[in-house]
């Protein structure tokens, strides 16, 4: 396991580059799920100098309504690095539930333009969020990334932070 993650690159494709293989070290051999989970969203924060960096894990709840079209479940809180953040949200909602709901990855120029956008902090002005999924294709958990600055994610952010959600798929 690493003890220290150094933290190179000038552009953001480099800074990734070097970061990526870092956390798989930095997992490597380490079995608690939330541990590594921590670890991965602090290498994050530090190495990419984001404003927020978390999880939401999908969290089955018996005290959400059942019923046709209804999913009984929400995205809770995990491990994160920033500013204390929203703690539950549900299916569909915000990028975070839009992102489980589209099993997709969803990037976001401007907060204030995405409809629903669930403000935590009214200093995040754009963000990227991405879906984690189990083997059989279920989302376990979105990966939420915020930046203080407008337009700050892109098509690089995607392909490295995608790299990022297969290290937490094998966890």
């Amino acid at each position: 396991m690493a003890e220290s993650i150094i933290f190179t690159g000038t552009t953001k494709k480099e800074k990734y580059e070097s970061l990526i293989p870092q956390i798989k070290s930095l997992v490597e051999g380490e079995s608690n799920y939330i541990a590594n989970i921590s670890n991965i969203m602090s290498a994050l924060k530090f190495g990419m100098n984001f404003f927020w960096v978390g999880v939401y894990f999908v969290n089955p709840s018996p005290a959400l309504p059942k019923g046709e079209g209804k999913v009984n479940a929400e995205l809770v809180l995990g491990p994160f690095q920033g500013p204390v953040a929203c703690t539950r949200i549900a299916f569909g909602k915000g990028v975070c539930g839009t992102s489980w709901k589209e099993k997709k990855t969803i990037i976001v120029e401007d907060v204030e333009k995405f409809p629903g956008h669930i403000a935590c902090s009214s200093l995040s002005k754009s963000e990227i969020v991405l879906p984690a999924f189990d083997k059989n294709g279920n989302v376990t958990l979105v990966l939420d990334v915020d930046s203080e600055s407008l337009a700050t994610f892109d098509e690089t952010d995607k392909i490295y932070l995608e790299q990022v959600i297969r290290i937490i798929e094998n966890l």
